[in-house]
């Protein structure tokens, strides 16, 4: 395999700035995270290593925007700056012993992969690896996601700022001062989307059950999630205090919260829900 051609600046001196970028696995997420880095630019070259790339990515590639590879060779690699694994968990334990020559190639790990600890992707990139975790989610492909991010204690101040450069284009972003709390992030924000998704189902299967048309039944669903995910952003008050200015005595919204803040309502299966999210997180990494 040839290596990847990437444009150069037309000035010889090289600058740690001017290293490529990898990206193993794109995937949804790795997708969103592609596409964030061409969204705010000035990211540097980019190397996708994707057996099964999206329409997406094939126009990105064939449009000069990335170097798609279909396999990892880091043989043949150019210096990198930095490694974005965002494989899943059962890739990396099967494919793990592939990823060693990674991590002499000096460059910095940061993985997306739920579940998967620090100790655990040093034991196939070698302990000398830097590695940085960090969880980003979904809504990061439309720049309005938000990713968590957790570096160990020894990690540079230089790798910390690249990780979030490397995420911050995504939209938010935020450090957590324990590995641990990965596992709760993912549960939360990465899955997080999922359950919204589920919830305009239910809204729009509800509706037509009230005898609504099915696709007036969705686009109210939609408009209403999105609308109130909107007003979120605008709003400083606290989630509670808008809950409670939709609610008005004896109303009709007031009628509805009684089934969802019941006991066995919706913030204790919200509850379940995340625990059960959290567990099998920790079990990924076992």
């Amino acid at each position: 395999m040839r290596r990847p051609r990437l444009k150069r600046p037309s000035h010889k001196a090289k600058t740690r700035e001017e290293r490529a970028i990898l990206l193993l696995g794109a995937g949804h997420m790795g997708s969103a995270l592609l596409g964030g880095w061409l969204r705010v630019g000035h990211m540097g070259p980019i190397i996708v290593v994707e057996p099964n790339p999206s329409p997406s990515v094939a126009r990105h590639a064939k449009a000069g925007n990335i170097v798609l590879l279909k396999r990892l060779d880091a043989a043949k690699l150019p210096k990198l700056r930095a490694v974005v694994i965002a494989l899943k968990p059962q890739i990396i334990d099967a494919d793990g012993p592939l990823l060693r020559p990674l991590g002499r190639l000096e460059a910095l790990v940061v993985s997306i992969a739920a579940g998967t600890t620090i100790r655990r992707l040093r034991s196939f990139l070698g302990p000398q690896a830097r590695v940085i975790r960090a969880m980003p989610n979904t809504p990061g492909a439309v720049g309005r996601g938000i990713t968590a991010l957790y570096a160990p204690k020894d990690a540079a101040v230089a790798d910390r700022r690249l990780a979030q450069r490397l995420t911050e284009g995504l939209g938010e972003t935020l450090w957590v001062a324990q590995e641990k709390l990965i596992d709760a992030v993912t549960a939360v924000s990465g899955s997080g989307p999922a359950y919204v998704f589920l919830l305009v189902e239910a809204l729009a299967r509800s509706a037509e059950a009230e005898g609504l048309p099915r696709e007036a039944a969705m686009r109210l669903a939609r408009a209403t999630i999105t609308g109130a995910g909107a007003l979120l952003t605008h709003d400083n008050r606290a989630a509670k205090a808008l809950r409670e200015a939709v609610t008005s005595p004896r109303g009709t919204t007031e009628a509805a919260l009684r089934i969802l803040l019941a006991k066995d309502g919706m913030e204790s299966l919200i509850r379940r829900a995340v625990r059960a999210a959290t567990l099998r997180g920790r079990e990924l990494g076992r």
